[in-house]
């Protein structure tokens, strides 16, 4: 499993290419999203016997989203010839069947800038390989064999050799049906010119039989080496098949046919990566990948150095060309064109081309090329994009498609390790895009928050070992990142006068529509457009009332939440004075709910009567939004609270004869199984579930112990569920869970929930 996206550069008959290889796993989906931003195309690797798997679709679903072009090759091919011995009509509907499951996930994401990306073999944007023994081919590479021999063009030849065609070789045509004249079945083409010969040399090869592979190699115009007769074997196979179907060619011709260059592909991404207008300069130079325009250089990812505690900034030159010792504007995240924070200017030490392991420092890297800066990684957090004109706007920044859920809180072992655990921490959040440290308000403890199980594991051990120098941490157990909601509306009108006793506001609350909140989160619905036609969307689709909807004072929390608190009221004297306290008073209860100071989710909060002092001194913030947090409480505390708690969608991949194992093993986890389904043409079952987070530790453990091994999880969030049990109910799951957060986070009173008439005052 690689675990770190690596860069390098390669360079034959005058192709230049930079690579960037990244982790399947999909808890380091993170490091795939900083990869496709640097890249226009992308090789999607799919295992022949497993098929389009999990992360295959996220992958794909990432890659057409950042519009970048894929190809795919279909990997271990060895397995199907010689673990599973499959005949040759099975393979073919296996590929065949993984080649359609990927064009359905490409299809479903598929953007109109850039057109019918859809894989086939006979276009060749298929290959097909096999990684370990070195050989690969497509279509073409046997449509050329062929082609001479039956007299076509390659072209014709290629679709002949997929697909429904047959050859019959007494009569020498083509036909569309199976069959010759005497009603025997044929072989459709793919299998006979294609796999049948494969199939053979690999035979003659497994078999030591050198005069066979002669024979067959002569016929081939290749010799076997005097080194090549002495092997035997697996490796007598491996080195014929790579003398025949080398894979450098085969991949590298898929990419030079089929991926776009830099000049071509910008055109379509530069709409969907530049956040300025796209008439300025600096947009029309990144379209054109002009070496002479303005500079725009847009780090993706840090990449530590040999010497301890330094790191490259990696990214990739849209526009312009970057020089050593240039002086540049370095924008971050938060930058605003025109605004003065999150920007530094400073000058570039040395650029340096990474290829492979070492670092070649070269002068300039010009437009289109990956590319890697010393001396500025003390000023780049984690991404950001490097200007020269105060004109140019920055890139946008990376949408991550899996979230961090799953955090730890770390302290060393001995107090005077700390300053190295602090300084351990900023590189280690340096170096990971996703990775987030930070400091518990209440308790001080340093948290460090992930992905999922694996990728803590990676991250805690790259901080012992590579940041510490090896210092021993205390861990604590995994934490779980819960929210809150509410699951009817308030039984009650709430009220809450302020502390001067002049000031009432009364107010209930309610859930929303499910997809809504999902949809919020994932930017479906912008909130920044105006009211009234977000309030009619919102009335179509979500059910709401126009009215209110129009009406809609903020989203929160930090004003792009999944929460909604809105004006219910009629006719209130000094209302829009104190809009701002209740959202201040709003943002504060969705960040931390009543139950355990949780953040909130799918929450309406409605205002239906306030009663304000007519004296303006009597109703400043400091009386409202104490007020309106107590209200906001009362009236989440009686509409039936609930904590919601994140899952992750299991994918489990194992032979028949432990899917027991795998139930029970679900089963004492609070799983739920989604769908299972038996792998056509392999003797695997793929399982999918869905588990909770907080049940996830140690799973991938526990299942492997359940099933001897042979099963093998994905887990990626999935959504948020609301856990069974009432909260308020004394013994029950949800109380359990609501007073250990309570205990972690030191509130008061820890033992109990809060009492309501804490919040709510009698009129």
């Amino acid at each position: 499993v690689s675990t770190q996206s690596t860069g390098c550069g390669e360079g034959q008959r005058d192709f230049l290419f930079n690579l960037i290889d990244s982790p399947g796993h999909v808890d380091f989906s993170s490091e795939v999203t900083a990869a496709l931003r640097v890249t226009d195309g992308g090789l999607v690797v799919v295992d022949c016997v497993e098929g389009v798997s999990v992360q295959t679709e996220t992958v794909l679903r990432q890659a057409l989203a950042e519009r970048i072009k894929p190809v795919m090759t279909i990997n271990k091919l060895d397995r199907a010839f010689l673990e599973l011995q499959l005949p040759g009509e099975e393979q073919y509907q296996n590929y065949q069947r993984i080649i359609e499951n990927a064009n359905v996930i490409i299809s479903t994401y598929e953007d109109e800038l850039l057109g019918d990306v859809s894989v086939y073999p006979a276009k060749g944007t298929v290959a097909f390989s096999a990684g370990l023994h070195g050989w690969a081919f497509t279509l073409r590479k046997f449509a050329r064999m062929y082609a001479k021999k039956f007299g076509t063009d390659e072209e014709k030849m290629a679709k002949r050799l997929w697909g429904d065609s047959y050859f019959n070789g007494k009569s020498k045509k083509w036909t569309k049906n199976g069959y010759d004249e005497d009603g025997k079945p044929l072989e459709r083409a793919f299998v006979q010119f294609i796999i049948k010969p494969i199939e053979k040399v690999i035979n003659l090869g497994m078999n030591d039989d050198r005069d066979g592979l002669e024979k067959v190699l002569g016929s081939l115009g290749m010799t076997l080496t005097s080194a090549d007769k002495e092997k035997q074997g697996k490796k007598l196979m491996k080195a014929v098949m790579q003398k025949w179907l080398p894979a450098h060619e085969a991949l590298l011709e898929m990419m030079v046919m089929h991926l776009p260059s830099p000049a071509k592909a910008m055109q379509y991404r530069v709409g969907l990566l530049y956040t300025g207008p796209l008439d300025d300069e600096a947009a029309k130079s990144m379209a054109q990948c002009n070496p002479k325009g303005p500079l725009i250089v847009f780090v993706s990812k840090m990449v530590p150095t040999s010497d301890k505690g330094r790191f490259y900034a990696f990214g990739r030159v849209f526009s312009g060309t970057i020089k050593t010792g240039q002086k540049v504007r370095i924008l971050g995240p938060n930058y605003v064109h025109g605004g003065k924070d999150d920007i530094n200017i400073k000058s570039v030490q040395r650029t340096v081309v990474m290829m492979g392991k070492n670092a070649e420092p070269v002068d300039d890297v010009p437009a289109g090329n990956t590319v890697a800066l010393v001396g500025i990684d003390a000023f780049i957090q984690k991404t950001g994009t490097l200007t020269d004109s105060a004109d140019t706007h920055p890139l946008v920044a990376m949408k991550f498609s899996v979230s961090a859920v799953v955090r730890v809180a770390v302290e060393p072992m001995s107090a005077g390790d700390l300053p190295k655990l602090v300084e351990g921490l900023k590189r280690l959040s340096k170096s990971d895009p996703l990775v987030v440290c930070s400091m518990a308000e209440g308790t001080g403890e340093h948290i460090i928050a992930g992905a999922g199980e694996l990728h803590l594991e990676i991250c805690l051990k790259d901080l012992q070992e590579d940041y510490m120098n090896g210092a021993k941490l205390k861990i604590s157990e995994p934490v779980v990142n819960f929210c809150e909601t509410v699951t009817a509306e308030s039984e009650r009108m709430c009220l809450s006068k302020s502390p001067n006793k002049h000031n009432r506001i009364f107010m209930k609350a309610n859930v929303m529509h499910d997809d809504l909140a999902i949809h919020i989160e994932e930017k479906k619905i912008d909130i920044k457009e105006d009211l009234k036609s977000l309030g009619k969307r919102l009335a179509d689709d979500y059910d709401m009332d126009i009215n209110e909807a129009r009406k809609i004072w903020g989203f929160g929390p930090n004003g792009s939440g999944p929460n909604i608190v809105l004006d219910a009221t009629k006719a209130v004297q000094y209302l829009n004075e104190i809009q701002d306290s209740v959202i201040a008073g709003f943002e504060w209860v969705t960040r931390a709910g009543v139950l355990c100071e949780e953040a909130m989710r799918g929450v309406i909060f409605r205002i239906y009567d306030v009663t304000l002092h007519a004296d303006a001194i009597h109703r400043g913030g400091g009386q409202v939004v104490p007020t309106a947090r107590r209200v906001m409480y009362a009236s989440q505390y009686t509409a039936q609270p609930r904590l919601m708690e994140p899952i992750y969608l299991v994918e489990i991949q194992c032979p028949q004869t432990v899917v027991g194992g795998v139930y029970s093993c679900l089963n004492q986890r609070r799983g739920t199984v989604v769908e299972e389904a038996p792998r056509p043409g392999t003797p695997l079952y793929n399982i999918r579930a869905h588990l909770p987070v907080l049940e996830s530790f140690g799973f991938t453990a526990a299942l492997r112990a359940a099933t001897g091994g042979q099963a093998f999880p994905q887990c990626v969030f999935d959504h948020y569920a609301v856990c069974r049990g009432d909260p308020l109910v004394e013994e029950s799951k949800a109380q359990e869970l609501v007073l250990s957060i309570r205990q972690r986070k030191g509130l008061s009173p820890a033992e109990s929930l809060a009492p309501l008439d804490r919040y709510l005052d009698k009129l």
